[in-house]
This record gives structure tokens, sequence and C-alpha cells, in this order.
């Protein structure tokens, strides 16, 4: 044991551990033998009052007497695990919704997992204990998207309860493993309640849900996510709900969450939403007691420095001691469970390799994931897919070359993205011509990266990369290259192998020339220095040459925001420019990134996108929406943009302009969507000869885009959200009323219905039969049907099962009640079955009491909603009355 001990301190895994302590001190929470709460108890009864709140902030402090080490409890795997180097980037969360798979994404989650257990492990053994390196995972987001101008709607599973609760309990049980005692990690489902925008009003709004609204939209994922998943934590949110700040919220943390559910896990804040309780909602006079507000409430953990007041709180008698004891023991509950206070090589989780991360095997799975979510929502006269007769394709739009457009938000870095030109070329490349103009910007003001077709490096497309492990550009480089653009994200990242992620310098070289005359504005976006840690020696900086002359230099300010630097130039015409790019970067972990990004002339952009048309077969466009435009709390004032959310939901007018000259070139058009919200396009469903939605679709997003367009990929995804027809069809975006909102209460057309999505192959439903025509309250209904393949090719069915009852008559106007993806040879029938228990039977009436009720009841089996699909349907009643359970 002595020699185990000198191993561990050498390779400075001491950090970890009590258990090494344990050689000599014995104490018995080192024993992994005893109980987890005897060992949670033993080691609370030794820690001080001070030492107690030092556990409660972002980063719990360590305790070097007792060998507890430092540990942060914001860690992110929304879809990928996030900001602590590369990892398997898998599509947006609203494209993982769009698989309707919850096996599929199971497997996503415990990939996710494996990942994080992988770098904690790596990260422990190198003595890291920085913030995203844990395994307390804030993730996922299970807010119903009630509204399309949210930003932050990309990050969800859609709109609908049901849904958002079968892919929200499949993600989580994945991240956490079989055994709740042994977690892989800790899932965090957020943010606990009622909150879906507007970002600009978050930490002041209060939300006045109805009881009806409250019990049926907004809460049933948190139940299904922690009660029958058993996450062992959750977020609560920013705003108010009835008065109260989520995060000092009785009803919900105290009523719902641990009366009603039983929850017994930890909760942490979203972060410095505790600041908000008394500086946004004026709920509380100061910190100090905003912070025993919050803790009396139910919340162990603050995402901020609010709980250092707790110590001042206890002073004045606002909180007792016990009551930070039972926050402190929760907490240390969940890392116990965690094995961090065991011999790393004891637990099966413990043994996960470094190897694991960003493996082979889990890109493939990131590619199976992307090919899961495409939502075919048109195909005329059979456009799709390419057939060998387009010999020539032109790809255009402003998301054809965007890292940020595959990645979407609270993203992973993939080490090897393969953006949507790529993947066309790669696909289509050995039988077709692939030609490429960007086309427009995604919005008047907004910058886009500059596009390969700009640069080129002798006879080649794009620029010579020179990399070197300095930060002064000195030496012969460590590695050179071909970059097709400076489009990257290295946080926490080394840009190339054998390149130290700490510390060094690029520069770039080549030509540059513009598609016509005008003013180009071009933008050099870097990290800011000391994002994330303190470090007086941070480097961030750039120099810019244009014709061997230095246009322009910048370096990031300290505690800034990302260095975003504007600088115009006038092209006279076409000819390429000599141009160079130096970029150098300096700091222990986090920050390294730089994009180069153009405002380009509108009218010469489009005009070579028409004439790039004009000498193709087929257009294939790639429009849409940016998560640098929509997202969290975003510094974005734009046409349609603001702070974050939309103003309106129609296509910006730049690619609408963009989109309707390509239509004049009488070329077939292929639309394809990239965006985390639902975009009204009526001019592309009118003319385009398809329309492909594609999401924010992951590290291998450009290949499963492309095997759709050539159907090698036959899609079978399903909207998770309403395409609305126009912004003028929604109610105020601050009203949480869900009447008139979403499928389920929206009496309008839509562009394109929740459910909906087409396949290259048809399929048709027959023999519904329910186990009984009545059914007594209580009991369980079995719904019988038979699907089968009518078309000519292989492909997955989305089979959706709704629901429609004597409560939902005159508002609700149906409910997914449950579905089930199946994938079917051509001409193969599938028996399909499904079990109704009381609770999906069940209908929650104006008071929020949710039950059983009497009365006629109609069931459906179909490829989307009644109306808009083919399916079956069928007549029952139900007898009686039973109460359910919040």
């Amino acid at each position: 044991m002595r020699s185990l001990a000198k191993i561990l301190i050498l390779s400075g895994m001491l950090a970890v551990g009590p258990w090494v302590v344990a050689q000599t001190a014995q104490y018995p929470f080192q024993n992994p033998a005893l109980p987890v709460a005897q060992r949670v108890d033993d080691l609370v009864n030794r820690l001080t009052l001070d030492e107690k709140i030092s556990q409660m902030p972002l980063t719990a402090a360590a305790i070097p007497r007792l060998g507890i080490p430092e540990y942060t409890w914001w860690n992110e795997g929304l879809h990928g695990v996030a900001r602590s180097g590369y990892a398997t980037v898998f599509p947006q969360a609203i494209g993982l919704a769009a698989t309707w798979d919850t096996d599929l994404i199971h497997r996503v989650g415990e990939t996710i997992s494996t990942e994080a257990r992988a770098k904690y492990n790596d990260a422990v053994a190198h003595g890291n204990h920085r913030i995203y390196f844990g395994l307390t995972i804030w993730s996922p987001n299970i807010n119903i998207f009630r509204d399309p101008r949210w930003g932050r709607g990309q990050e969800t599973y859609g709109e609908d309860p049901y849904l958002t609760s079968r892919i929200g309990l499949a993600f989580v049980t994945g991240l956490q493993g079989g055994d709740p005692a042994h977690p892989r990690v800790i899932s965090t489902p957020k943010h606990f309640a009622v909150h879906s925008g507007p970002e600009s009003t978050r930490h002041t709004a209060d939300v006045h849900p109805s009881p009806l609204d409250l019990e049926a939209t907004y809460l049933p994922a948190f139940r299904a996510t922690l009660v029958e998943g058993k996450a062992d934590s959750t977020m609560c949110a920013y705003n108010a709900v009835d008065g109260a700040p989520a995060c000092a919220n009785d009803m919900l943390l105290k009523t719902t969450l641990r009366q009603d559910w039983g929850f017994k896990g930890f909760v942490t804040s979203d972060c410095w939403a505790v600041t908000d309780i008394w500086q946004g909602h004026k709920y509380a006079p100061d910190e100090e007691h905003a912070a025993a507000a919050a803790l009396r409430a139910g919340t162990d953990t603050s995402c901020g420095g609010e709980f250092n007041a707790l110590r001042k709180a206890v002073d004045d008698k606002l909180v007792t001691e016990g009551e930070i004891d039972t926050a402190v023991k929760r907490l240390f509950t969940a890392r116990f469970e965690l094995g961090m206070f065991d011999p790393p090589q004891s637990t099966q989780f413990g043994r996960i390799p470094f190897s694991e991360n960003d493996s082979e095997a889990h890109r493939t799975l990131s590619r199976q994931v992307a090919r899961a979510s495409m939502v075919l929502l048109k195909n005329s006269n059979g456009a799709l897919p390419l057939g060998n007769n387009a010999h020539t394709i032109a790809v255009v739009g402003p998301n054809a070359v965007s890292l940020a457009a595959i990645e979407g938000n609270y993203n992973a870095i993939p080490s090897h993205p393969v953006l949507p030109l790529d993947g066309m070329e790669s696909v289509f490349g050995r039988r077709a011509k692939v030609l490429f103009a960007q086309g427009s910007s995604y919005v008047a003001g907004a910058s886009v990266t500059v596009p390969r077709t700009a640069f080129r490096n002798g006879g080649e497309e794009g620029l010579k990369g020179e990399y070197f492990s300095n930060t002064n550009w000195q030496g012969q480089p460590a590695a050179t290259r071909s970059d097709k653009e400076i489009d990257f994200d290295w946080d926490a990242a080394s840009p190339m192998p054998g390149v130290p992620l700490t510390a060094f310098s690029v520069r770039w070289t080549g030509t540059i020339a513009a598609p016509g005359a005008g003013d180009y504005v071009f933008h050099l976006a870097i990290k800011p220095c000391n994002n994330r840690e303190e470090n007086q020696n941070e480097v961030e900086s750039y120099h810019f040459y244009l014709d061997g002359k230095l246009t322009a230099e910048g370096q990031c300010n300290r505690r800034q925001g990302e260095v975003k630097q504007p600088l115009a130039v006038h092209f006279s015409g076409s000819q390429p420019r000599q141009f160079s790019l130096d970029y150098a970067h300096s700091a222990p972990m986090f920050g390294a990134g730089i994009h180069f990004e153009w405002e380009p002339d509108a009218a010469a952009m489009r005009d070579e996108a028409v004439e790039t048309a004009r000498k193709a077969d087929v257009v294939v466009a790639f429009l849409g929406l940016s998560p640098r435009l929509e997202g969290e709390e975003m510094p974005v004032k734009l046409d349609g943009f603001s702070g974050g959310d939309r103003t309106r939901i129609d296509l910006p007018q730049l690619q609408e302009q963009l989109l309707e000259a390509l239509g004049q070139t009488g070329k077939p058009l292929v639309v394809v969507l990239m965006n985390g919200s639902a975009l009204s396009v009526p001019w592309a469903k009118e003319h385009a000869a398809a329309i492909l939605e594609a999401w924010y679709p992951g590290e291998e997003g450009g290949t499963a885009i492309a095997e759709t367009l050539s159907g090698e990929n036959n899609p079978g995804g399903r909207l998770p959200v309403t395409f609305y027809a126009s912004t003028d069809d929604l109610p105020s975006f601050a009203d949480y009323s869900m009447a008139g909102r979403t499928y389920r209460y929206f009496s309008g057309q839509p562009l394109y219905g929740f459910g909906y999505g087409l396949s290259y192959t048809t399929f048709a439903y027959k023999n519904i039969r329910l186990s009984s025509p009545t059914v007594h309250a209580g009991d369980s209904l079995t719904v019988d049907a038979d699907v089968t393949n009518t078309g000519k090719h292989s492909g997955q069915e989305v089979a959706e099962l709704y629901l429609r009852g004597p409560r939902t008559q005159g508002a609700e106007l149906r409910s997914l009640r449950s579905f089930d993806r199946v994938t079917l040879a051509a001409g193969e029938t599938r028996h399909l079955s499904f079990a109704l228990d009381p609770r999906r039977l069940s209908e929650v009436d104006e008071s929020g009491k949710r039950s059983v009720s009497p009365g006629s009841y109609t069931v459906f089996v179909g490829g989307g909603q009644p109306g808009e699909a083919e399916g079956v349907q069928a007549d029952f009643t139900i007898e009686g009355t039973q109460s359910l359970p919040r």
C-alpha cells in the first residue's frame, strides 16, 4: 500500500486521494465498504462551518487537511462534452428530438457520459480540477419550446411535453447508467421550471402559468426525468414563478420537487440566479437574504459566489447550520456516489481510458444520429434523391462552409468537422462536379466566414497554414497544412498534433479575392483573455496583412467578451491580393480560436451565386440561421434578431432574396435549412423542388446531409416543433399561456406541423385494434395497428399515436401519447403495439388536477397528426374516475 500511495503522489493523484490519506488517518468516510450515507455523515461532521459553506458555491474549495480536492459543479454535455477540448459532437438537442428515437438517444447519453468519464479520469490523473472536466453534467435542457422566437429553443427537445419527456428520459438514463447508486455521471435536467424566454427579461420576469398549463405542459418532462429517470440533480431557473424566484420558490422546490416527487438529489442554481433574487426580482434586500432564501427553499449550490454570504446569514440567524448540513450532505452524497473518494481503479467507470473520448466508434454514432435527424419537408416529383443526371451541382448559401452551423451552441469541439460543402464533395464528387458560391451573409449587418473560394495558395483553393510551438512564429513550424477557411474553435484543444494547446502561433498566407467590386467589411473574432481562469500571462492577438502591409492588429482585453474588430476594405474587382494573417495564443487551458469573417457586398455575392447556378444541373442552397444569431443572452441587435431571440420567424431578407434569385435561373432548387428553431419559408414551400431540415447536425453533419440528398440515407425524422406560416400567427412572446401555441392549442394552418416528415418511400396503416372498447379508470389500454412500406425503398417510419378526449374539446386539440420509430423493407408489414397506462390516458383540468376521466375518446395512429398524415383511428369509452399524483 505504501508503494501504491507513492505512485499516486508522483502521478499527481494525491488531490483525489482521501483514500490515500486513509493509509494513516483511517477516517470512516475514506472507507469504500461503508454505506454512502454513513461516509457522508462522517465527513460533514468533521467540517467546520466555514468548510461546509466553502463546498456550496460554483467551485467547492479543497480541504487539504482531509484530502478533499477542489471540484467545480459546472460541466456541460448537451450534445457532447462541451468546452473541454475535443469530443464527439452530436446534433444539437433539437436535432436529437427530431429523430423520435429513444433507443438512439439513450446511446447518445451513454456515449457523452463515457467521454465525460474519460476526460475526468485523465484530468484528475494530471491534477486538473478545472471547470468543464467534472462529472455533474448540466444537461438536458427540457424546457418546453413554446415559442419559435426563443433563441435557446435549439437546446430543447421541442414543443411537446410527452416527446420531451421520452427523449429526456432516454438521455438522462443514458448519461447516468443503470445503477442509481453508482452513476456514470450525474444528469441535471434544467431549467426548473416554466422557463423559455425572452432572454432579455429572464432576470426579472415573473411568470404566472395557469394551474392547467403548469401541470399539463411545463412540469411533465421534469417529472419524467427526475421521478422515472432518477436524475440526481436539477437546476432552478432565472425567472420567478407566481411571485417567487425559481431558486427561492417553495411551490417548485419544496412542494413539487421534494414533497410530491420525493426528490433526494441536489439543486443547483443557474449561474448568478441567486443574485437575481435580490437585484433582478427585488425579492430580497441583499445578497445575504437572497442566499438564505435560496437555501431555505431547497437550492443546495449556487453557480456563482453568492452562497459565500451564508456565513453571515448564519451569524444573523437567517439560516441554521443544520440547514447548511442538509445541503452539503446532498452535495457530498453526489460526489461519493460518483466514486470521487474511492481508488480510481476500484470502480468500473474510473478505469475508462482517455482513448474512449472522440473515438471512431463515437464518430460513427454521431453520423448515424445526424442521418436520423434529417426531416424531409418537401419533395416535388421525386426531385430527391439527386440522380445521376445531376452532373454539375451548385452549392450555395452561408451555411455551406460554417463551422458554427454544424456545432450549435453548448457544443463540444469537433476534431474532424465535416462542413456541408465538404460532405457534398465527398459524396457527390465521384460522379458529379460540385461548384460553390457563398451567395450571401445571414442577415444585413452580420458577418459570415470568409469562404474558401476567396483564398488561393498557389494553384490550390485555401491558404497555407504554418503552426508554431511558440507564440512568436519563430523557427521552423511544427506543422504545415492547407486550411480552406480560417474558422477555428480550439478551446482547451491543440490545433494540431504536436502543437501545445497552452502556447502556439499560426501564420496563414496566400491570396484573397472578392467575388466582385465593392466594399467588404472584415471581422477578426478571437476569444476573450481570462475567459475562465486568472492568468496575467495570457496572449490572444493577431496581425492582418493585405498587399504586404499591416492593415489591422489587435489583442484581447481582460474580462472582455469575444473581440471582433471590423475593418472596411474596398475591392475594385475580383483580382487577387496578397494575404497574410498571424495569430498567437497562450493560456493554461482555455480560450484559443479565431474566425476570419466578412460582411460581403450583397449584390456581388448574389450575382456570383446566380452565375454559378446557371452552370449547374441542380442548385442546393444551404440557408437558415446560426448559433451566433440565436442563443443565450447574446449582444445581437439586427433585423429580425434581438439579444439572442428572434423578433420574426421568416427567413432573413438577404437569404430570401438569394433564394428567389436562384429560383429565377429555372434550375431545380433544393433548400437545406440549418437552424435551431422553426423558420417560415412560404416561397420555398411553393417554388423549391425539395426542402430538407437539417438543424445544427453535429460533426458529421455535412456527410449526413449529402448522404440524404444522394439517397444513401432515406430521411425518417419528424418535426419536434410547429413550423408556423407567419410571425402574425403567434401570441405575445412574453405570454406563457399555452392558448394558441404549439400543435396542441393552435387552430390555424401551419406551414409544416409538429410530427411532420416525408420519406423516399410510402407507408400505409390498417387494422387498428383496441384491447377493449371500454376502459375502467385505472386500467390500461393496448392499441394495436399494422404499418406497411408500400413503396420501393427501405425506409424508417415514425408511428405517432394521438389522443383526443372529452376535456381536449375546445382547448387542447390533440395530444401525443406514444410513438415508435421502425425500419421497414419495401413491402414489409410491421405490427405495432402501444400500451397506454393511466397517466397516458389522463387529462388535466383547469385547477391543475390530473385524472383519468369518464367520457368518449378517440385514438389515432399514423405517420403524423390526424388530418395531416395517413393513419387509422378508433373510439373507446372510459368509465369511472381515478385521480393521479402530481
